[in-house]
């Protein structure tokens, strides 16, 4: 085993690790920090392909500027640990027939498919250039869209945040 593969393996479960943490704490703020651990993680696993550009705009856009938009939400709105609700027996065995469906779906996939197969050798690996060429020419309506639902996001948070006045 390489280098290169335990890297693999440890960011990969890293990534998986913090993603389940998101979603199993309680707390806000804790899921917030867990989720920017997550995304560096993730930026890990993006230098391990060789798009390094990739991996520092995760960890400046993502891990970075959209968490503290998000902390700074959650912290304005003041929420509080979420109050633990009764699982009943109904709702546990749907839940694990609904994941089982989903994991039954997502293996039959991976042994139907031959992912990888007949794959072009990449050209140029980790180019800044022409990922630019691609997001400021074919897909500049959806850049655009983005940072139109960014915007509309951040007002969101302000008004969220306004107290009343009466």
């Amino acid at each position: 085993m390489s280098a290169y593969d335990i890297a693999f393996y440890i960011c990969s479960a890293l990534t998986l690790l913090c993603g389940a943490l998101v979603i199993l704490n309680r707390n806000p703020v804790t899921s917030a920090m867990c989720l920017v651990l997550s995304m560096t993680a993730l930026a890990g696993l993006f230098v391990l392909l060789n798009a390094f550009f990739l991996a520092a705009i995760q960890v400046l856009v993502y891990a970075g500027a959209v968490m503290v938009l998000f902390l700074f939400v959650i912290m304005l709105l003041d929420l509080k640990e979420e109050v633990r609700r009764r699982i009943t027996i109904i709702r546990a065995v749907l839940s694990l027939v609904a994941v089982g469906a989903v994991a039954a779906i997502v293996l039959k996939i991976i042994w139907t498919s031959h992912p990888g197969a007949n794959l072009a050798a990449p050209t140029l690996v980790g180019a800044t250039a022409p990922l630019g060429q691609l997001l400021f020419k074919q897909f500049l309506l959806p850049f655009e869209i983005l940072s139109l639902l960014l915007l509309v996001a951040m007002l969101g948070a302000i008004l969220l945040s306004k107290k009343e006045v009466k």
